[in-house]
């Protein structure tokens, strides 16, 4: 049996991910020799060959692409188990929510008003992130339970309630001719002059091909469709961090988008349990 070590993975993914030892070097905090060589070592080990490179940087092998899949799994689960035990030994600790940051903002209210309701539910601490972020918060155990979305996010390995589903709108400038219309659809939307639809990352955290901006943060993505320089296609309840500036126009023909709650599917917990039950109950309130 080959025997690898977290340290080994956390330099694999690393470089895996910046795609050039300097770079990675520099975010482990390390100098490029020695990862180089432990790379090689790893390599040796398993027997198959991980990057390839050149003076330009490094290339991942179909090999390589497999051990980085792995390796984040397993980082995850090491990262995970620490988080959990730390947080089992508080038996006071509150549940960790986590959400996108202005997503399923009135449902979210709703659920906290609720447990804040009930003497007998475990208190609730709300974690905000940016898009995409919730998988991975539930899988490393900073989070207990997470708002998501249906079939725009991750949702592998976790257990889910479905909670609300809706249609979708675009967000829009002000000054935008389609800021009259009282409906567009998606062939409208995905071919406007001057004004692309904003990318956001897939699921691997790469980004499509496009001309619109790649975005990062829901602040960059409000100030960008403001300026005029992006639109986005959005849940409709989504649009409570909307700007004076921005319009929300629905997209009659865009795929419904269902809210769940989910957990990781390996956590049985009562407070969790209670929680899933209090967010059902608004379903069919």
């Amino acid at each position: 049996m080959t025997d690898v070590e977290t340290r080994e993975l956390r330099y694999f993914v690393a470089v895996a991910e910046e795609l050039h030892f300097g770079r990675a070097a520099a975010r482990l905090g390390i100098a490029q020799p020695p990862l180089s060589r432990a790379i090689s070592r790893l390599e040796h080990r398993l027997g198959v060959r991980l990057l390839d490179r050149d003076r330009r940087g490094a290339a991942l092998t179909d090999a390589g692409r497999v051990l980085l899949r792995e390796s984040r799994v397993a980082l995850d689960a090491v990262a995970a188990a620490a988080h959990r035990t730390r947080r089992a030994g508080n038996p006071d600790r509150p549940l960790v929510l986590v959400t996108k940051a202005g997503a399923s903002h009135e449902l979210l209210q709703r659920l906290l008003d609720a447990v804040a309701d009930d003497p007998g539910a475990a208190p609730v601490e709300v974690l905000l992130c940016e898009v995409g972020e919730q998988a991975r918060l539930l899988r490393d155990g900073r989070a207990d339970v997470a708002l998501m979305h249906r079939p725009v996010d991750d949702l592998a390995g976790f257990d889910t309630e479905d909670l609300h589903t809706e249609g979708q709108v675009a967000i829009v400038p002000t000054r935008h001719p389609l800021a009259s219309r009282d409906q567009v659809t998606l062939a409208e939307v995905s071919d406007v002059p001057g004004l692309p639809i904003a990318r956001w990352p897939r699921l691997d955290g790469s980004y499509p091909d496009g001309p619109g901006p790649e975005i990062h943060t829901q602040s960059q993505l409000a100030q960008l469709v403001a300026l005029g320089r992006t639109l986005l296609v959005i849940p409709a309840s989504s649009r409570a961090w909307q700007w004076p500036e921005h319009v929300a126009v629905p997209v009659v023909d865009a795929p419904a988008i269902t809210t769940v709650i989910a957990w990781p599917s390996s956590i049985s917990s009562p407070e969790v349990a209670s929680l899933v039950r209090s967010a059902a109950a608004l379903r069919d309130s």
